[in-house]
């Protein structure tokens, strides 16, 4: 019990340097997180953006973005654990808005909307390792997912991809926020149980 009493003001200390720009408070609380966050930068790059995107790069974005949080006072952050979730969301996010970016740019080259190619896209963004001669098995896996979607859920799909809010995708589809959101959770869901990164959505 003694031991968690001491541990708490010593990171509040830690918290309390790196807001006032030490540099060594700033390294110390990113040994903190950058062991688990490397490990899910290249689970969540997969082999679709692992060409295109460093982890480590990555890894000193969150990096750069929590300092630049903790200077302005916009994190509320406790504990050793909630600085190691804050980083895992933020690094889901940079993930996340630099695969939209990617394919908005694919998209433009081949003159194809997302909602075209939303079996394969959804391929790509598969989490696990993907073989050549397995690429068919997979996108028939697609296929027949997409197959199961309603017309409004594969329009949701189509527009997160495409770099849409939540509140333009409620407006544009006369959805209201609620259900937007229950929508949203259950496919989040699907994707999830299919092995598909979800977190952009």
């Amino acid at each position: 019990m003694g031991l968690m009493t001491s541990a708490a003001p010593s990171f509040a200390l830690l918290l309390s340097r790196a807001r006032q720009r030490d540099p060594e408070a700033a390294s110390e609380l990113c040994r903190k997180y950058e062991p688990r966050l490397r490990v899910v930068a290249r689970v969540l790059l997969g082999p679709a953006l692992r060409p295109v995107l460093d982890s480590m790069d990555l890894v000193q974005s969150v990096h750069r973005s929590l300092l630049i949080g903790l200077r302005e006072d916009k994190f509320d952050i406790s504990t050793p654990e909630s600085l190691i979730a804050l980083a895992l969301t933020l690094l889901r996010r940079k993930v996340a808005r630099n695969w939209r970016r990617m394919q908005r740019q694919l998209r433009l080259t081949s003159g194809s909307s997302s909602l075209d190619l939303l079996p394969t896209i959804l391929a790509e963004l598969a989490t696990r390792e993907t073989d050549p001669a397995d690429m068919a098995q997979y996108n028939d896996q697609f296929e027949y997912l997409c197959s199961q979607l309603d017309a409004t859920e594969r329009q949701v799909l189509s527009m997160r991809l495409d770099g849409y809010t939540t509140g333009e995708i409620a407006q544009q589809l006369g959805l209201n926020h609620i259900t937007l959101r229950v929508r949203l959770t259950r496919l989040r869901e699907r994707l999830r149980t299919s092995g598909v990164l979800h977190d952009w959505l």
